[in-house]
């Protein structure tokens, strides 16, 4: 029973270490994702291939020394063996049989050494090509990777300067949320303000608050006014429905002359277009003034008149 009771413990207390260590794991997840910036990321990636091509490079010009380090000692071996060569030809034109018996086992020294330089030799430059291949790939990845690079970073600027932007002319950033707030009171306090001017008007028109500047006016003195500015109102009507009235029969006289001078306009108007003409109103006949009978002559003498 012990030993369930103890195994039942530490299962409990390893659950709440899980629950902890992921709990801690999401909070650390989420603190650096939103430190990382993008940008940086692409960067730290790129200057690590950069390092990576180097260190290719690099063994690409260790495996060609060492080529080289062959092919020099290979050229050494040769000249060796060519050397020996010589000896022994020469100690046998000399009756040296030994001697050339020994410039000739050197030689074979020589030229088991310079087979198996000629294996690494060949080991070496096939190593070579394969790195020089692969650091070739490996550049082309590299570039590719920059442009892919400096293509992601423009994108993303330009999205968080349209995101900035866009948010400042919502008002929910933080830089443009203080300046919001702002308008905000500065548009309240105006609409306070324009109230109360509003206000103050109605109970100075009401008589309620006295003009200090105007000098005390009481509520019996403002009906009288008012009673003298509609006084006013009603005589200047009167006056103009009088002008009306007088104006009216004036317009009926000059309507009626106008009817019986004109009976005879259709006749002309009928004789006028019949011969294409625009019609003319008949102009009025004007009769001769009165001559004064001073200016008169004097009448002639009747027969049977003395």
């Amino acid at each position: 029973m012990a030993t369930k009771k103890l195994m039942k413990g530490t299962a409990a207390r390893m659950g709440v270490m899980k629950r902890v260590s992921l709990v801690f794991k999401a909070k650390a997840n989420k603190a650096l994702d939103k430190m990382e910036d993008p940008r940086e990321t692409l960067d730290y990636s790129y200057q690590r291939q950069l390092e990576l091509l180097t260190k290719v490079r690099r063994g690409v010009a260790d495996v060609a020394t060492s080529r080289k380090r062959v092919e020099l000692q290979i050229n050494q071996l040769q000249q060796q063996a060519n050397k020996l060569e010589d000896q022994a030809r020469k100690a046998l034109g000399m009756g040296r049989e030994d001697l050339a018996r020994a410039a000739l086992e050197r030689k074979a020294s020589a030229q088991s050494q310079l087979n198996d330089l000629q294996t690494q030799y060949a080991q070496l430059q096939a190593e070579e090509e394969k790195l020089t291949v692969a650091s070739q790939r490996l550049q082309a990845k590299v570039d590719a990777f920059r442009t892919r690079k400096e293509t992601i970073k423009a994108t993303y600027t330009a999205a968080e300067a349209q995101t900035r932007i866009n948010e400042a002319f919502s008002g929910i950033s933080e830089e443009m949320g203080d300046v919001g707030m702002a308008i905000q009171r500065a548009e309240d306090k105006t609409a306070q303000m324009q109230a109360r001017a509003g206000a103050i008007d109605e109970l100075m028109a009401s008589g309620a608050l006295d003009d200090a500047v105007g000098g005390k006016r009481d509520d019996i003195q403002n009906e009288l006014d008012m009673m003298a500015a509609s006084s006013d109102v009603e005589r200047e009507l009167s006056r103009l429905k009088g002008e009306l009235t007088a104006g009216a029969p004036k317009q009926l006289e000059g309507g009626a002359n106008g009817n019986s001078q004109g009976t005879q306009a259709p006749q002309g108007a009928q004789q006028r277009q019949a011969q294409g003409g625009p019609y003319a109103p008949p102009q009025a006949q004007t009769q001769p003034a009165a001559i004064p009978a001073s200016e008169l002559p004097p009448a002639e003498p009747q027969d049977g008149e003395g």
